[in-house]
């Protein structure tokens, strides 16, 4: 346990006073505080930003259904031609051009509708324009049929349903969004930080190897506990630079903010887009939910399945890298290692979301090499307690047999030279 000890303290002595890992450690947070501070800065600029759209309307019904709004400024062109529409919009560098031609006999419907610009127009435009346009058609429509348009808008019936489990407590039709995006932060963040610190590892090994430093330890220390002690000592570090940004970020995020005057929630996602509507009953009801978010659990889970998935992966990664001698040999072992760590984010995003207690998301948040991903994307939305400590206790299992396999390997590996091992090749190592 001793040479044990000293490995750990080692390599994570190793770690944290390399110049690289210093300047990273702190300037990590600044820039990726700077990229959330710009994303908001521009959001606020584009959200002062006012378009403005000509109408070229040819059957004159058209045109004053389009109302001006705060980003959004219409100027009539129907009296002009086409062609000398387009030119004036063109030279006055106007966002675009709507033309609607006459309206056909049979059809009762514009002929043609095209949108002129320079690029091409975004989504939320052309919805727009569509359901403009398609609004005035259908009361047009009811009221050549004889139907009394007033009488329908009074008939229209706003329904509100409140969501509530059986024991009686509330939460907003917005939560899941919420749990969402908590949930698929804590994942990604997982798999980023089993890809960095795992090829710290690997990278540590091979230099060991062609500087012929691991002759010398392994004639003193069992490849075993070497390999333990790396893993255990580089995630030691990465807990470390971990919880130094968190500290940092939060202070700078804050900080900055507060002095530049930007405001970080100011950022436009589809979800905020729908906030911004909803009524203000369902936003306190929204904030009522952010606060009742396990954050203990969350952070708490978020330490036991970022260290079990990083000792599992980490291990991994250790016996490729005592199999190469250079990391350009690598590339051919690196796929099978990236593609669950893929895959559980794409279970994540698509199953869990949809359905976070479905058959697929709940074996996936079992199955040892997306767990850790797929099982945090859960926890959020209630996960009971059984499969918790199931997935604990088949991530714990699979880690203890996938550090003695590569233990196997790495016994093996770290003495071999000059070859670039197969699959084959590994599989008889495992047997020696």
């Amino acid at each position: 346990m001793r040479n044990l000890g000293l490995i750990i303290n080692r390599e994570y002595m190793a770690r944290v006073k390399n110049r690289t890992f210093i300047v990273m450690t702190f300037l990590s947070p600044l820039i990726f505080v700077g990229m959330i501070l710009l994303i908001a800065y521009l959001s606020m600029l584009n959200s002062t930003d006012q378009k403005i759209i000509g109408i070229h309307d040819e059957s004159g019904k058209f045109v004053m259904e389009f109302k001006d709004g705060e980003q959004v400024q219409f100027l009539d062109y129907s009296a002009r031609s086409l062609d000398m529409a387009r030119q004036e919009v063109l030279d006055n560098e106007y966002y675009g051009l709507i033309h609607i031609s006459e309206i056909d006999a049979v059809t009762g419907k514009p002929k043609q509708i095209e949108f002129f610009g320079k690029e091409t127009p975004g989504f939320g435009t052309v919805e727009n324009i569509e359901k403009t346009i398609s609004d005035k058609l259908t009361r047009e429509q009811l009221i050549a049929k004889g139907i009394d348009v007033s009488e329908i808008d009074k008939a229209r019936a706003s329904v509100n349903v409140e969501i509530q489990n059986f024991s009686g407590e509330r939460s907003s039709k917005m939560s899941n969004y919420i749990k969402m995006f908590f949930g698929g932060a804590a994942g990604y963040l997982l798999m980023m930080f089993i890809i960095i610190y795992g090829n710290m590892v690997m990278r540590s090994v091979i230099e060991e190897k062609t500087n012929r430093i691991i002759e010398i330890i392994v004639s003193s220390v069992k490849p075993f506990k070497l390999l333990l002690g790396k893993v255990l000592g580089t995630s030691l570090a990465g807990l470390t630079q971990f919880s130094i940004w968190v500290i940092l970020g939060t202070v700078l995020l804050f900080g900055i903010s507060s002095f530049l005057g930007i405001d970080p929630g100011s950022v436009q996602t589809p979800a905020t887009q729908v906030v911004s509507e909803a009524a203000q009953p369902e936003i306190n009801q929204l904030v009522i939910d952010i606060l009742k978010l396990p954050y203990a659990s969350l952070i708490g889970f978020f330490l036991v399945y970022f260290m079990g998935g990083y000792f599992l992966y980490s291990a991994i990664y250790a016996a490729i890298g005592a199999a190469v001698d250079s990391e350009t040999d690598t590339q051919q072992f690196m796929f099978p290692v990236i593609l669950p760590l893929i895959l559980g984010i794409y279970v994540g995003f698509f199953s869990v979301v949809e359905n976070p207690h479905g058959t697929v998301s709940t074996i996936f948040s079992i199955i040892p090499l997306t767990s850790p991903i797929v099982m945090l994307m859960r926890i959020p939305f209630g996960v009971p307690w059984w499969e918790i400590a199931v997935s604990i206790c088949v991530l714990i299992a699979t880690n203890f047999a996938v550090l003695w396999l590569s233990a196997k390997i790495y016994r093996v590996g770290i003495l071999m030279y000059g070859k670039k091992p197969s699959y084959k090749e590994l599989y008889k190592w495992l047997k020696y």
